[in-house]
């Protein structure tokens, strides 16, 4: 019998919403050129709306069926993503057999220079970024001292490998909570998607906070199965606990 590859079911979960989203509108309808952030970004925590968010989303996974819970999870190391894992447990929507695993190739994209920066300041500081980004495209401008997404794509391959060789017994639940870029970077490496393809559902809108993409393990696939989609950017538990949903991109709207 061949050896099943990945876990029964998989969850991606974006955190919830950040002071650091809730400092970007700000920037944003004042017309500033820098993000007003005191911390660093490991350290941006989550605004009391993003608490409420996953408040929400963890009573949505308590009241799932008992097999169905998340067994597994595997968090960003930055402070939003941990404390959306934490809430997420604090309201019984896992049954873990050990603690959340932090992992840092789950962290947030590195911008580098850009860092904090909106578009405004992006061509006010670095005009010569903001022409080359605009030449080379998202998915492969990498900005002084940071990273494109290619770069992500990379350290999130052995994330997969991870999950893949640790977590792939029958009865495996797992939940990744970490952040938009990386929630769309893992549906272009499961789904082996094109650099078209994923920029057009990153063109569709952000992933919202909370936001769930599910996957289910299919047995009858190809040799050792495979999984398949069955929700993107997911909203529902908010909305039933009347949680408000939003979907505030992370990044300056240059950097993405």
């Amino acid at each position: 019998m061949t050896q099943q590859r990945w876990p029964d079911r998989l969850w991606i979960v974006r955190h919830g919403e950040s002071a650091g989203n809730v400092a970007r509108d700000a920037a944003y309808a004042s017309g500033l050129a820098m993000i007003e952030i005191a911390e660093r970004d490991v350290d941006v925590p989550l605004s009391p709306r993003g608490e409420h968010q996953s408040v929400a989303l963890g009573e949505w996974f308590a009241a799932l069926p008992a097999n169905e819970v998340p067994t597994v999870m595997l968090v960003s190391p930055y402070l939003r993503a941990r404390q959306t894992a934490e809430l997420i447990e604090r309201a019984g929507g896992t049954d873990l057999s050990a603690p959340p695993i932090v992992d840092e190739r789950l962290r947030e994209k590195e911008f580098g220079v850009l860092d904090r920066l909106t578009k405004l300041g992006i061509e006010q500081r670095f005009p010569e970024q903001a022409a080359l980004r605009a030449r080379i495209g998202k998915f492969y401008f990498r900005p002084p001292g940071g990273e494109s997404w290619c770069d992500v794509i990379l350290r999130l391959r052995s994330v997969l490998d991870t999950v893949s060789l640790h977590h792939s017994q029958a009865g495996a639940r797992v939940l990744i909570v970490a952040h938009q870029v990386i929630v769309l970077c893992l549906r272009y490496l499961i789904e082996s998607m094109t650099e078209d393809d994923i920029l057009a559902i990153d063109r569709e809108g952000d992933v919202a906070n909370c936001g769930v993409t599910s996957y289910r393990f299919d047995r009858d696939a190809a040799p050792g199965g495979m999984l398949r989609l069955e929700t993107y950017n997911f909203v529902a538990p908010l909305e039933v606990a009347g949680a408000t949903v939003t979907s505030r991109p992370d990044t300056p709207a240059g950097a993405k």
